[in-house]
Formats: C-alpha cells, structure tokens, sequence
C-alpha cells in the first residue's frame, strides 16, 4: 500500500470509504499510531482516523466522483436559472403597465458577506456565487477568529447576508446533544451571530446563515442567526450556505419566503438546515440603461 500523505484523498475502510477526504495532517498518537486529520471534500466534515484505516482513493473513482458532483452542480444551476426566468416576469407584470412589457428590467440582488473557516471551500462558495450572479465578498477566517473579526467585516462591506461556517462536529466520546460546549466549533459559531447582531438587530436587514456539519443549530438561531445548521446534528454540503443566501437574494423585498422553498433548494433539506421566515433581499430595477 502507498504510504500516506499529507494532500492525498482518502476513504475510511471501517466506513467502507463512504465519505472521500482530504488528509490535512498527520500526527502520532499516544498508543504509537499515527493519525490523520481529515477534511471531507464536499462535506463540512472534519475527522480524525488511524493511517492504517485509511485507503487512497483510486484516480479512476475520484474522477467520477468529481463528475458526478459537477453534473449535479449544474442540474441544480439550471433549475435555480429556469426559476429566476419564471419569477422575473412575475416581478416585470407587477412593476409595468401590460402595454409597457417592453421595457427592459435589470437585477439588484442582495449582497453577501462570507466568512469561512475552510480557504478551499470558501473558494468554491465564491466560485458558485459569481455563478449564480450574486455580489459576495468572501475571507477566510478560523471558525475562533470569527467572533472578533466579523464586527469590522460588516462595517466595511455592509452586506445584505451574512454567512458564518466552516468546520463543526460533536466532539467524540460525548453525550449530551443539547450542550453547545460538547462541539467544536458551535459556541464560536453563537458569539459570532450575536456580534453580528450588534451591528444590525433587524433579522430583515440583515439575513445570517451559521454553522456548519452537526452544528447546535438551537443555539445558533437563538443567538440571532434566520438559518442555522444542522437540526438533526446531521454532515451539511459545502454549498448548502450558498442555495440558502441565493433564495433570499433573488426574491423580491416585497416577498416574504417560505422556509419549505429556501430548504428545497438545498442539498441537505431539514436534517440539515432550518431557520426563520425571512423576507427577499431582491430589488428589480427599471428601465435598464442603454449605456
């Protein structure tokens, strides 16, 4: 077998290689094994694992994983395009006279400020956000840093979402499922909604998803946040944040939103994401400039 390295996508052999990941680091136990830290590649998902029950995913196996990821990606895309058509002429019938259905609209979506503990999946976040036209700016903050560093955050960009996630986890060989002490990353997760709160109060004026994979979703609504995760402590997809933020930010300020149809649209559904009613951050302008 190929001797494990830092960089290599991995399967666990005593979870049948259910979930692929990333070796972040490897480290020596006090029982002599060495242990790897690992990342799941599409899900919010940080473990820990013996080397020796790890397995190099094959070439051949990543490809097609990747593939699949893509066309699922892009399946998911299209529909949230062929639904922007069917609601922008909606939006078009209510701002214009019926005789007027040639003047041309342009889009105002809300704005998105993320901060991610991940750099690569914060990467991809953005990616499918400039996909998906939505204005976001993003940083690369440790889930520990988040508290402090989202209060300057906001002041500079005065988005209209904000994202707080990255890594999270029930912390193994604990019991009690309602202690947000028992994770790893939740109680950073609650301080950094309630700072955000102290800029903006209003759950309307500024929209917050926070959490990550098995987050104390409880806690973190409470704190403030519209959306939080995971209801049922379940792993979330790194671009569960994003099909939530671009629901809200392409419905109509006038139009509050069903959480049935924010969640539809997610990869998880309710295991994984829940919230708050929640008005659209959209505005449609009219007419479009020529110039």
């Amino acid at each position: 077998m190929d001797k494990i390295k830092i960089g290599d996508i991995v399967g666990r052999k005593s979870y049948s290689s259910d979930i692929f990941f990333k070796v972040i680091d490897l480290f020596p136990e006090a029982d002599g094994r060495k242990h790897a830290h690992l990342k799941g590649l599409h899900l919010r998902l940080c473990a820990r694992a013996p080397v020796d029950d790890l397995v190099k995913i094959e070439p051949s196996a990543l490809a097609a994983y990747l593939v699949e990821q893509t066309k699922k990606n892009n399946e998911r895309l299209h529909r949230i395009f062929t639904r922007r058509m069917q609601e922008k002429e909606f939006f078009m019938g209510r701002a214009v006279k019926k005789d007027q259905k040639q003047v041309e609209g342009f889009d105002v979506p809300g704005r998105v400020l993320h901060l991610d503990g991940d750099k690569d999946y914060l990467e991809l976040c953005l990616t499918t956000y400039k996909q998906l036209g939505i204005p976001a700016d993003g940083y690369n903050v440790q889930e520990e840093n988040q508290p402090a560093e989202v209060g300057k955050l906001l002041e500079k960009h005065h988005p209209d979402l904000l994202v707080l996630t990255g890594h999270d986890g029930f912390i193994k060989g604990k019991k009690d499922f309602t202690d947000v002490n028992n994770y790893h990353s939740s109680g950073f997760f609650v301080e950094a909604v309630k700072k955000a709160r102290l800029y903006e109060k209003s759950m309307d004026d500024l929209v917050i998803f926070a959490g990550a994979c098995q987050s104390h979703y409880e806690s973190i609504l409470n704190a403030g946040a519209n959306f939080a995760s995971s209801p049922r402590r379940v792993m979330i997809h790194a671009y569960d944040p994003v099909f939530v933020v671009e629901k809200i930010a392409y419905t109509s300020i006038y139009d509050p939103i069903s959480i049935k149809d924010i969640i539809a649209g997610t990869i998880t559904g309710f295991d994984g994401i829940g919230g708050l009613e929640t008005r659209g951050k959209y505005r449609l302008g009219i007419p479009k400039s020529p110039y």
